[in-house]
């Protein structure tokens, strides 16, 4: 993480904080290490913990994209290319390294898996059944035009 990233993050009011129902928390691994991850709609880009993605090749974000998550602001300057397993069933996405991804109904997250990521592997979240739907990761098979 560069220290502008890490100097914009820092000045963040504490951790990100959701607490609307209707989302799915699920363990996963990313870069070999197991991690708890959102599955969100709302979000375009994933976040993940940096310290999980310390070794994955980054990318500058230029000029940089600024968001609020979770009521937080976020000044997007890097995405890094991480490798991940949902179920065993693995999937690559690129993402916001950021130091902490915050807290959601309770649990501590690693990982926010967003709209871009869930749409290029088609995930469905199933939010009745608190369930996803990885035929796209099991497939690996896509109509691209």
């Amino acid at each position: 993480m560069s220290t502008q990233q890490s100097q914009d993050v820092a000045n963040q009011t504490g951790p990100i904080c959701l607490t609307t129902m209707g989302r799915i928390i699920k363990e996963i691994e990313i870069e070999g290490k197991r991690a708890v991850a959102l599955f969100e709609r709302r979000p375009v880009y994933t976040y993940v913990r940096a310290t999980l993605v310390a070794q994955c090749p980054r990318v500058s974000v230029d000029p940089p994209v600024r968001v609020v998550l979770g009521g937080q602001r976020v000044q997007i300057r890097e995405l890094c290319l991480l490798n991940g397993k949902i179920e065993g069933l693995g999937f690559a996405a690129d993402a916001v390294p950021l130091p902490d991804p915050g807290r959601v109904d309770g649990h501590t997250l690693d990982a926010i898996i967003g709209a871009t990521t869930m749409e290029k592997w088609e995930i469905r979240l199933d939010l009745k059944a608190q369930t996803l739907g990885l035929e796209g990761l099991r497939r690996r098979e896509f109509i691209e035009y």
